[in-house]
C-alpha cells in the first residue's frame, strides 16, 4: 500500500458513521452556536443506531431530532434550548414522560463541561472550579466532587475528565489527510478532538494540502488524530458555517412549532431523514432559492507573510 492510500482519509458519511458510531456510543456532536454537524446527527437516525450518549454543551435542534428518533438513552449538557426560542419538546417528552423511550440527564454549567473537556485532551484525572459553589448542582449530580485544596485555599469541587468514543466536527475546509481548518466563532472543538476516542471532520471543502500549509494558523484540528474525513456541503445547515452561509432561523422558528406534536416529528423524520438516501437529498428538497439566501456577501482577509529563509 502506497503512503497515499494509507493517509486519505476521504469517506462517505455514510461509511464514517456505520466505521465509527455504534450502538451504545457515546457521541458528541461540538460547535459554539454555528458548525453543528446536522447532517451526522441524521445520518445517525438512518442508520437507527440506538442506546447513545449523546454528549454537547449546547444540545438544540439536532439532538431534539435524534433524542426523537429513538437514539439516545442519556444526554450530557450544560445548556439546552431552541437558541432564541424556547424549549426544546422532543427532550422534555423523553424526560417527562418517556416518549419515545425514557433519556437520563446529565447536568453541568458551562464551564463544568469546558473543565470536562479539557481534562480529557489533557489526560487529567480531574478538572478544579470554584463555580459550584452557591449552587445546587453539586447535590443533584454525583460526578460533581468536593475536595481539599492542595494549596491551603479550603474545598474545591472537580469534574471527571470527558473523553467521548466519537466527536464529530464541521469545519469549513480539510485536506485529505484530515487536517482541518477553521475560523470564526470557535467553541470547543480542538478540545473535543483531542479527548475523543475517534474523530471525523465533516467539511463544506476539501483542499489540497498545499492550502493547508500556505496558512497553518488557521489548523485546528490535526490529521493525526482524524479517523475520517467527509466533504459535505451544507453539512450544519440550519446552522451556519462562517463564510459560506448563515443560519436559517425560520428553521429554528418552524421546528419550535412542530415539535409540540410528537405524531408530526414522526412524519418530519420520515419525510425529512428517513425518506432521504443522504444528505446531499436533503439539501436538494431544500431547494437552490433558500439556500442562496443565506450566502453571505465576501469578505476576504488578508493574507499573512511569514517569509521565506535559505
Amino acid at each position: 500500500m502506497n503512503d497515499t492510500a494509507k493517509t486519505d482519509k476521504l469517506v462517505s458519511m455514510r461509511q464514517a458513521i456505520a466505521a465509527h458510531v455504534s450502538d451504545g456510543s457515546s457521541v458528541a456532536i461540538e460547535g459554539f452556536t454555528g458548525f453543528i454537524c446536522f447532517a451526522a446527527g441524521h445520518e445517525i437516525i438512518r442508520q437507527r443506531r440506538r442506546d447513545l450518549t449523546l454528549i454537547r454543551m449546547t444540545p438544540d435542534l439536532i439532538y431534539d431530532q435524534m433524542i426523537a428518533a429513538g437514539a439516545a438513552k442519556k444526554l450530557i449538557f450544560s445548556y439546552m434550548g431552541n437558541p432564541g426560542v424556547g424549549s426544546l419538546y422532543c427532550i422534555r417528552r423523553a424526560v417527562e414522560k418517556g416518549v419515545p423511550q425514557p433519556l437520563d440527564l446529565e447536568e453541568y454549567s458551562h464551564y463544568g463541561m469546558v473543565g470536562r473537556y479539557a481534562a480529557g485532551a489533557s489526560r487529567m484525572p480531574f478538572f478544579p472550579l470554584r463555580s459550584y459553589f452557591g449552587t445546587d448542582m453539586i447535590e443533584v449530580n454525583p460526578l460533581i466532587k468536593l475536595m481539599d485544596d492542595p494549596y491551603g485555599t479550603g474545598k474545591i469541587a472537580v469534574v471527571p475528565p470527558l473523553n467521548p468514543d466519537v466527536a464529530i466536527l464541521h469545519a469549513q475546509r480539510a485536506d485529505r489527510r484530515g487536517n482541518t481548518q477553521i475560523w470564526g466563532l470557535l467553541g470547543m472543538q480542538k478540545e473535543v478532538a483531542f479527548a475523543s476516542k475517534h474523530v471525523i471532520v465533516v467539511v463544506e471543502e476539501i483542499v489540497d494540502e498545499s492550502v493547508i500549509r500556505a496558512d497553518p494558523n488557521r489548523t485546528l484540528i490535526p490529521g493525526l488524530i482524524v479517523d475520517a474525513v467527509v466533504h459535505e456541503p451544507y453539512g450544519a445547515y440550519p446552522s451556519y458555517v462562517q463564510g459560506y452561509y448563515d443560519r436559517d432561523n425560520e428553521s429554528y422558528i418552524a421546528w419550535d412549532k412542530l415539535s409540540q406534536d410528537h405524531a408530526a416529528v414522526v412524519a418530519w423524520l420520515a419525510e425529512w431523514v428517513y425518506g432521504l438516501e443522504n444528505h446531499a437529498g436533503f439539501v436538494r428538497k431544500l431547494g437552490r432559492a433558500r439556500l442562496d439566501r443565506l450566502k453571505p456577501e465576501p469578505l476576504l482577509a488578508a493574507s499573512v507573510d511569514y517569509g521565506r529563509y535559505r
